[in-house]
């Protein structure tokens, strides 16, 4: 079967595709396999048929409104979405923000196609996995969307079973499995494409730093193995703390590493200012080596210390289409959570309306196209992981400077 490619976007702004390939965004281009009728069905422009709760002034749905299992759109083909409705914190604020997110999508995309149940896991990740296999097994979803709790995520991933449909977890840095495909940006992926882009230009030493007690593997194999497509090496990988200021891994660096090339610093849950201030004061950035950073690093305001760093992150522009929309119907900006949600429930109704309910298979979700939304392009990989082309940036002056449009193609 030939490349299949299916346009988020597009159906919505009839823009053209950045990587030169027009099939990817054309919703058309999802072929069938042989045997396999698609549905004739366009995608729907109203509102979906279900409308539970009301957005703040300022913010997402209530978690009031939110919370109960919450039907909406009237398709044939059934999408289970698990959200953390109701949990405490940003983890609560960042699932209704999803669930805004997946209405609009409802409303643009998905209302005639999808009947989409959205439940709330509490921010619970034993529930999440409940609640994730009482939808794989219920014989009558197509597709689970979520969950956002990690724990729940690499334990579906463990299940096996072929004849399963598959999961698109939200979870931050989530690896992946077979049939669990990994949605979000992980920093590992932000680090390796901005590694890749600097050795690109030529770059063959690489040191790369991580949070002490972080699992480092994950980063230290995508960043090791997409230098390696450029001849370059990662020399080390030095675990830091921010509580020593930052001077012990910088000085582990020097005992280590003649003369690197490029030293990437991965930041976690926490702030990267207390290294990047140790490598300031030895000249890093400066003409011999290069800094690189990751999305992680933009989650915090930008700080001074950031200045002169490379970043591969997400090209907020992307989400263009979609953001005034947004705005104006629950009256605040969307953000990445928001563009995830929208995302999948876009694509399950491009999936839905070009190949039909049966359509989600690995086939169509693996495709080697990828798929462009408001996050850009990216693509799923048989290991559940993703693959995205990101923009390449360059911190000037407190703001990210353009320098690549696409760190990679595919």
């Amino acid at each position: 079967m030939g490349a299949i490619a299916f346009g988020l976007v597009a159906m919505l702004s009839g823009c053209q595709s950045k990587s030169g390939a027009p099939g990817v965004l054309d919703p058309s281009a999802i072929a069938a396999p042989a045997g396999q009728a698609g549905s004739a069905a366009a995608p729907a422009q109203q509102a979906s048929s279900a409308t539970v709760g009301s957005p703040t002034q300022s913010g997402p749905t209530s978690a009031t409104a939110a919370q109960a299992k919450l039907t909406l759109g009237t398709g044939p083909t059934k999408v289970a979405m698990l959200l953390p409705l109701s949990a405490p914190g940003g983890t609560g604020e960042n699932g209704r923000k999803m669930y805004d997110g997946a209405r609009l999508a409802m409303a643009d995309l998905g209302d005639k196609l999808l009947t989409l149940t959205i439940e709330d896991t509490r921010g619970d990740s034993g529930y999440a996995k409940d609640l994730a296999v009482k939808a794989i097994t219920s014989g009558a979803v197509k597709v689970v969307i979520g969950p956002s709790e990690l724990a729940a995520t690499q334990r579906l991933a463990k299940l096996s079973g072929s004849k399963r449909p598959p999961v698109l977890a939200l979870a931050d840095n989530f690896a992946g499995g077979p049939g669990v495909y990994s949605v979000r940006l992980s920093e590992a992926d932000s680090a390796a494409a901005g590694a890749a882009a600097i050795a690109s230009k030529g770059a063959k030493k690489f040191v790369l730093m991580v949070p002490a007690g972080a699992d480092s593997s994950a980063a230290e194999s995508r960043v090791a193995n997409a230098l390696s497509i450029y001849g370059a090496t990662l020399a080390v990988t030095l675990p830091y703390s921010a509580s020593d200021g930052g001077a012990k891994v910088v000085s582990d660096m020097g005992s280590l590493v003649d003369a690197p090339d490029a030293v990437v610093v991965a930041s976690g849950d926490g702030s990267p200012t207390a290294v990047l201030a140790a490598l300031k004061a030895k000249g890093i950035p400066g003409k011999a080596v290069t800094l690189i950073g990751t999305d992680r690093w933009l989650e915090r305001p930008m700080d001074p210390l950031y200045e002169g760093a490379y970043i591969a992150t997400l090209d907020q522009s992307e989400t263009g289409p979609i953001a005034d929309r947004f705005k104006a119907t629950y009256n605040y900006q969307p953000d990445v959570n928001v563009a995830y949600a929208y995302d999948m429930v876009a694509l399950s109704a491009g999936i839905a309306s070009s190949v039909g309910p049966d359509g989600f298979s690995k086939q169509v979700l693996e495709n080697a196209t990828g798929f462009r939304g408001s996050t850009g392009l990216f693509r799923f990989r048989a290991d559940g992981s993703s693959q995205r082309s990101m923009p390449f940036f360059k911190v000037e002056k407190g703001q990210l400077k353009l320098v690549e449009k696409s760190t990679s193609g595919f």
